[in-house]
C-alpha cells in the first residue's frame, strides 16, 4: 500500500522548526505523437520511440529528432521530478506551574 505524504512548508516566522526543500527536474522525450495521415483525415504514426537529438545542444538541430526527422514538440514529454526534504527542530522543555 502507498502512503502519500504531505509536505508542509513553514515561514521563518514559525518557531522550533525549520525545512528546506529542493527539487530537481529530469526532461526525456518517449515516442513521436505526430499524426502524418491529419491532412487526410486519418490517424498515422511514424512508431519513432524516442527522441534522438540531431545535432549539438543549443543548435537549432537539435531540436530535431534523427531518427523520424520531426521537431521536438511533437514527442511526449515525461518529466521526472525528485524532490529533497530535510528538516530540522529545536529541542526545548516546557514546564508547567503547579
Amino acid at each position: 500500500m502507498m502512503k502519500k505524504r504531505q509536505v508542509v512548508v513553514r515561514s521563518r516566522g514559525d518557531s522550533g522548526r525549520s525545512s528546506s526543500t529542493s527539487m530537481a527536474r529530469s526532461v526525456r522525450y518517449g515516442e513521436c505523437q505526430k499524426n502524418h495521415a491529419a491532412n487526410i483525415g486519418g490517424y498515422a504514426v511514424d512508431g519513432c520511440r524516442e527522441f534522438m537529438a540531431n545535432g549539438d545542444e543549443g543548435s537549432p538541430e537539435a531540436l530535431n529528432c534523427a531518427a523520424c526527422g520531426c521537431h521536438r514538440n511533437f514527442h511526449r514529454r515525461e518529466v521526472d521530478e525528485v524532490v529533497s526534504e530535510s528538516f530540522s527542530t529545536n529541542s526545548y522543555s516546557r514546564t508547567t506551574g503547579a
